[in-house]
């Protein structure tokens, strides 16, 4: 039996304690982590849990064999790494992380460190998702045409304003990050890899928070369709419809944490014309939490590796990137592709709160700081330029003043030489007139 600490003793950081506490042979946990200790004191001193307001207290513990996260989805990326570093196995909860080179890392420092990566899709788990997947092995239910699916809720409604699942960056595409990625994981479970996305998300019935209506649809690189819609802003509810050549399985209720039955549904050959009525199958009673926890404490206890470089852990946050991208951009987009730069924006909310704060006060000091060096600089100029502006207004007087006196004293002259030659022209005349009567007239 290995002896975890669970991180986040929320509501399901309770439930996933709850699923093997005193139930399973394989893992119980022994520790737990969270910013405000006494709001679980009580739950903690029931199950047996010591608590701490630090992550680094459990790392250091070598009692500690593996750590569990159910934190917010900003903070998952960073802590994965924290505990890898320390050499304790983690198990995370969904989504993985947000932005596919976190994800990337991470499985690279889980494995360079030898220790074990799970990450929280306990639909695997359900036997009727399980049965499904044999089925389509098997060729029951021929060639896989296309799979749809919603999973749907209120969940809009049950965080007020300020709560971190109301923030965007914590919940990009809406329901995505809490619904939506069980059945992407689903789908890719039983389709394979998911080759490209269109996509759309919308805030309709509130003016905060994250998106409440999100659409997709996908293709797939084996050739299978599917669709995908999370509305959380209604009633809650969830399905997914296989469709083969040969005929349909259909999983879903109101409920989705019990034991699924399955609705089948085959052609029939020889009588094409009649709608055939499907039926219902039913498996025994279990948790797939728990089964998810002890496959985690096997792997742990075997030294065995869960996600590895490429598998669907990475492809699904990858998926979900080409999501947020495909929204944006109004265009269907290739999973995997290079990321634009708002999926590089959307990358850098993937770091920690404290991260987060220091980057926008760094900027907030930059931004002061340029505008009292400014401030500084233009002051000086600022008390020169009346001077400046003094002596060029003088200078430019002077200088037409020397300009206009030029002008009349040129006027004086040309009015002195034109009267004084007025003056002599009469004599000249004379003379030039009295010169023509003596000269003789030649023949």
């Amino acid at each position: 039996m290995i002896n975890a600490a669970i991180v986040g003793l929320g509501k399901w950081g309770q439930n996933l304690v709850n699923s093997v506490q005193g139930k399973s042979d394989r893992i119980r946990f022994v520790a737990g982590v969270l910013r405000h200790p006494e709001n679980a004191r009580e739950y903690a001193e029931r199950n047996g849990l010591t608590l701490h307001s630090d992550l680094e207290a459990v790392l250091a513990d070598p009692a500690i064999d593996a750590i569990v996260l159910a934190t917010p989805h900003t903070v998952h990326a960073e802590q994965i790494r924290a505990a890898a570093k320390a050499g304790k196995p983690v198990f995370t909860e969904k989504p993985f992380t947000l932005t596919s080179g976190d994800a990337r890392i991470a499985v690279r420092i889980a494995a360079e460190n030898k220790v074990a990566l799970a990450v929280g899709y306990n639909w695997r788990f359900q036997p009727a998702l399980q049965e499904i997947r044999r089925m389509l092995a098997d060729g029951h239910l021929g060639k896989l045409l296309h799979i749809e699916g919603n999973f749907c809720g209120p969940s809009v409604y049950r965080f007020p304003k300020g709560h971190w699942r109301q923030q965007r960056e914590e919940g990009p595409a809406g329901g995505m990050t809490g619904r939506g990625v069980h059945v992407v994981d689903a789908m890719m479970y039983l389709a394979g890899q998911v080759d490209t996305v269109y996509a759309q998300s919308k805030r309709i019935a509130l003016d905060y928070g994250i998106d409440d209506t999100t659409s997709m649809l996908f293709n797939f690189k084996g050739g299978a369709t599917g669709y995908l819609g999370t509305v959380i802003a209604t009633a809650e509810t969830w399905r997914m419809q296989v469709f083969g050549s040969k005929g349909w399985v259909e999983v879903g209720d109101v409920e989705h944490l019990t034991t699924w039955q399955m609705k089948v549904c085959q052609v029939d050959p020889d009588n094409l014309t009649t709608h055939q009525k499907p039926q219902v199958v039913t498996f025994p009673q279990m948790s797939t939490e728990r089964a998810e926890l002890e496959s985690f404490a096997d792997a742990v206890a075997e030294g065995r590796r869960i996600a590895v470089a490429g598998g669907d852990e990475e492809h699904g946050v990858a998926v979900l990137e080409a999501i947020l991208e495909s929204a944006r951009s109004g265009s269907t987009v290739t999973v995997g592709a290079a990321p634009s730069v708002a999926s590089r924006r959307a990358a850098s909310k993937s770091e920690s709160p404290i991260a987060v704060k220091a980057k926008r006060l760094l900027k907030r000091v930059k931004k002061t700081l340029r505008a009292v060096v400014k401030k500084a600089t233009a002051a000086p100029a600022a008390r020169r330029a009346p001077t400046a502006k003094k002596k060029s207004s003088r200078a430019v007087a002077k200088k037409s003043t020397r300009r206009a006196k030029a002008r009349t004293e040129r006027r004086a002259t040309t009015t002195k030489s034109t009267r004084n030659a007025a003056q002599k022209r009469p004599a000249s005349t004379a003379r030039r007139a009295s010169a023509k009567k003596k000269a003789p007239r030649r023949k």
